[in-house]
């Protein structure tokens, strides 16, 4: 009797262990059978990001953000890539008075942040392209994870923002030309955070995205967002061009307030956007 009490109990075990084999391997994205790594950032390597990778915007940027970028806000350390947003008062080096320009008729930087980027470094076409990362959630912040086409300006190079967040609402967006210059046609989709759980933003999740001839799918933590056909992303220029027929860059970046992003004076700084790795896959 204790023979198979023992017995029973080895079996539930195996079972359960089965189980949890089971069930993670249904969480982790297909990387054995049908893709296989193509690049990677770990950020293992303390200090700056490795410049064999990644290259940064300088200065303010676009949407009528409030930051200014610079290098020396991102840094690796302890396995993470850390891009850090601060209140800052520093003289804005490129202001001029009475300009009409927004990027010089401001004479102070009230906030710095950094943008990455590999642009000139590397691009893909297709493929499935993952970040682990963990997000600040804080009003006025605005973090990013996404791809832009290597040709043509935008709108009509394409881009895919596999993480946005801004405002309280997770977004995944996808966007081609238009006949109107830097006028895009928008494919989003928002998810309130009020649908994930309370502590969500204080835990690490993956992002996703799948891409091949066909369509392009984004996704956190293996739920889907957004799924849309590349028949229906031809730039509506008349040229015929699909911008997702290219090769895409990653970026990397934390805005701050702007169009979109919200008011960030009542967030206390520093704030980090925190990212524990950087793959690309594609098929085999």
């Amino acid at each position: 009797m204790l023979f198979m009490k023992k017995a029973f109990v080895g079996l539930l075990c195996l079972g359960f262990l089965l189980h949890l084999t089971a069930k993670s391997q249904q969480l982790q994205p297909d990387t054995s059978d049908n893709y296989k790594l193509v690049w990677a950032d770990e950020f293992n390597k303390e200090g700056a990001p490795d410049s064999t990778n990644w290259t940064y915007e300088h200065g303010f940027a676009r949407n009528h953000e409030l930051q200014w970028y610079q290098p020396q806000n991102a840094r690796c350390h302890k396995g993470l890539l850390i891009i850090e947003a601060k209140k800052e008062h520093l003289p804005n080096p490129n202001y001029v008075p009475n300009s009409s320009d927004w990027k010089t008729n401001r004479p102070f930087i009230e906030y710095t942040a950094a943008s990455m980027n590999t642009s000139g470094l590397h691009s893909w076409q297709y493929g499935r392209m993952v970040m682990r990362a963990r997000i600040d959630v804080s009003a006025g912040l605005w973090p990013a994870f996404w791809t832009l086409g290597v040709d043509k300006p935008w709108p009509s190079n394409g881009e895919i923002d596999i993480m946005e967040y801004y405002n309280n609402n997770l977004l995944a967006n996808i966007a081609c030309g238009t006949a109107t210059r830097y006028k895009a046609k928008w494919y989003s989709t928002k998810t309130p955070m009020a649908t994930f759980s309370k502590n969500w933003s204080r835990q690490f999740h993956t992002w996703r995205m799948d891409w091949d001839e066909k369509s392009i799918s984004l996704y956190v933590d293996d739920q889907l967002l957004n799924h849309v056909e590349l028949t229906q992303l031809v730039n509506q220029d008349g040229t015929g061009f699909n911008p997702f027929k290219q090769p895409h860059y990653i970026l990397l970046n934390m805005a701050l307030g702007g169009d979109n992003g919200g008011d960030p004076s009542a967030t206390k700084f520093p704030r980090r956007y925190e990212v524990d790795y950087v793959r690309v896959y594609q098929r085999k």
